[in-house]
């Protein structure tokens, strides 16, 4: 008999997506909520390493994911200089197994509305537009109060709201993200013919210029700086600004900046970075995705980590016959050093770019891709 009977998730993206998926195809009764009015995610792509795939595919989405994104299993390095070299391609670690790609990339809403759909079609109640306001814990269960007055009873709350996540703050925990000191201008365009994985270059007036496809027509393309205020940028402005800082990269960009037209579909961000200190759970009320760990961009591992979160959490859930100590010290055990070794690693390959210092940036990448090949 599974720990719980019904349960709270609130945050519809991967993480809450994923677990209210898991729980409500094993009879769970489940409410997801998310405080947007639609199933969408911001942003313009995303790239998923092969141990995404594969916890997607266990959620029964991966034929829907392949179909509207773009597999590939290798990675380019290119010199910043006029003619965008190609100095070496080099074989992507498959870490979801052979019979996956090693890297997808597809558009972000894409992605949101593909694991929406598939929490609904397992039994989860969705509720969009919704939030709560407070939450009341006793040894047998949450009461949730919820924005509108209304309130719940759950056998557990599951926070995966994000990374400025509210419940995070209700539960008096006081880690907050950092910014590490990089920017990042994203655009999503058409993908030439060309644009076949992604491409890295290294150096140049920034400290990365990339690309990545996302379908059959698309792709994402992002220039990695100095973290600057750019708030007083009008869109037109921020696609000016992010097309100058491109200008300087060559090779597949020269194709794919005539594509990138449209402003609003570009974002800048900064990176920003934290890890809650184990365990993740305050009584019956837990934190997953990027609720209790962020990381920047550079091993492409946020979506994954949040995947894997869902995924044990939720087989921890399904397996245990009670909702105590033995199941967070589980928990805890299975996620929160592989988590923190992505935090870290991501966190590492930045630190090098921002002192101009070249640390073993394969070595580093290995490790993790051995430590992520291992299911969690």
């Amino acid at each position: 008999m599974p720990a719980v009977s019904n349960v709270l998730v609130a945050g519809a993206g991967l993480a809450g997506a994923a677990i209210a998926t898991h729980l409500a195809a094993a009879g769970v009764a489940v409410d997801l909520i998310d405080i947007k009015e639609t199933a969408t995610a911001l942003g313009s792509g995303i790239t998923l390493q092969g141990n995404a795939l594969r916890e997607l595919r266990n959620l029964g989405v991966w034929e829907h994911v392949r179909a509207q994104g773009y597999g590939f299993n290798s990675v380019g390095f290119r010199a910043p200089d006029a003619s965008g070299t190609l100095l070496v391609e080099v074989p992507d670690a498959r870490t979801g197994g052979g019979d996956l790609p090693a890297t997808a990339g597809m558009p972000r809403p894409a992605l949101a509305r593909i694991l929406a759909d598939r929490a609904a079609r397992a039994g989860a109640r969705v509720r969009l537009g919704t939030s709560y306001t407070e939450l009341s814990q006793d040894a047998a269960g949450v009461t949730v109060t919820f924005a509108d007055g209304s309130a719940g009873r759950y056998d557990l709350v599951v926070a995966a709201d994000g990374i400025r996540s509210p419940t995070r703050r209700m539960l008096g925990i006081t880690t907050e993200p950092c910014p590490n000191g990089m920017g990042i201008w994203r655009a999503f365009g058409p993908r030439p013919q060309s644009v076949t994985r992604t491409d890295l270059i290294y150096g140049g007036p920034c400290y990365i210029a990339g690309f990545c496809p996302t379908g059959p027509d698309s792709l994402y393309a992002y220039i990695v700086e100095d973290a600057q205020d750019r708030s007083a940028l009008t869109p037109p402005q921020q696609l000016a600004t992010m097309l100058g800082l491109a200008a300087a990269y060559h090779g597949p960009w020269d194709e794919i900046r005539p594509g990138l037209t449209d402003p609003t579909l570009v974002n800048y961000t900064w990176f920003e970075t934290h890890l809650v200190p184990a365990p993740w759970n305050r009584g019956r009320v837990v934190l997953i995705g990027d609720a209790a760990h962020s990381c920047p961009p550079t091993l492409a591992q946020g979506g994954a980590q949040a995947l894997e979160d869902a995924a044990v959490l939720a087989e921890l859930l399904l397996g245990e016959p009670s909702l105590g100590a033995g199941l967070w010290d589980a928990f805890t055990a299975r996620r929160f050093e592989r988590a923190r070794a992505v935090v870290d690693g991501s966190n590492q390959l930045c630190q090098w770019l921002l002192d101009h210092e070249q640390g073993d940036v394969p070595g580093l990448i290995a490790r993790i891709a051995a430590l992520v090949s291992q299911p969690a």
